[in-house]
């Protein structure tokens, strides 16, 4: 447990590392999600549909496709200098591969919600201030499920030719329990309602997340190999 931990932390390091250095990831996913969130606002009818009745939508499909970006480079670093080969001829576990990807992954589009969360606020002039701890909460659990099945579909994709485009086919079905249940919880926390009337959704979306990444990270083994 210790030396998967530990092997799992160097690669949490390493890659964001690198993306501090470089920040391409980041920046690409900041500018989509920026002109995203104002394509969404500004193609409406205000006169026929709020801003409000949007919102929840809006804020998910453009959290998804921003972490989509990332996700895509998750591995392509390694696949292009056969450092995933290295990897692997380590004595590391195979799993703190995963767990390291996973949890890079996790911060990368953490950081990208964190910073268009108040971008989402300005745009739709949305009060979320008496609720945020619960909106932090729906966003988390949404996120862990989505982000641990693109971790292992992104290292089963970036060794094809056309990874950017099979990455997001592969996804998007396994993306709508999650995103719907967050879509759901979302809006209704704009309205105004309880957290405790929204607990059936919150179960829902915590057993995909455990189911998610129980089998991403038993899967993801057989998928480096390959």
């Amino acid at each position: 447990m210790r030396n998967l931990m530990r092997a799992s932390l160097a690669i949490v390091l390493k890659d964001l590392s690198i993306e501090w250095r470089t920040k391409t990831a980041f920046a690409s996913g900041l500018v989509f999600a920026v002109l995203m969130l104002a394509v969404l606002y500004f193609s409406r009818d205000p006169t026929a549909v709020s801003a409000q009745d949007i919102a929840a939508g809006a804020l998910w499909v453009t959290f998804t496709f921003a972490a989509m970006l990332g996700l895509n480079r998750a591995f392509l670093l390694e696949n292009e200098q056969r450092a995933i080969d290295a990897i692997l001829l380590t004595p590391a576990p195979r799993s703190a591969l995963f767990w390291g990807k996973f949890v890079g992954n996790l911060v990368f589009v953490g950081m990208i919600e964190a910073i268009s969360l108040p971008l989402f606020v300005l745009f739709y002039d949305v009060v979320v201030w008496p609720y945020l701890p619960q909106l932090v909460l729906v966003i988390t659990m949404s996120t862990v499920a989505f982000v641990a099945v693109g971790t292992l579909f992104s290292a089963m994709a970036v060794r094809t030719r056309y990874a950017e485009l099979l990455l997001p086919l592969l996804l998007l079905p396994f993306l709508i329990p999650p995103l719907v249940g967050g879509v759901q919880l979302t809006a209704r926390l704009l309205e105004g309602r309880p957290l405790s009337d929204l607990s059936g959704w919150l179960r829902l979306i915590g057993a995909f997340d455990i189911a998610f990444v129980t089998l991403a990270a038993l899967l993801f083994e057989v998928v480096v190999e390959e």
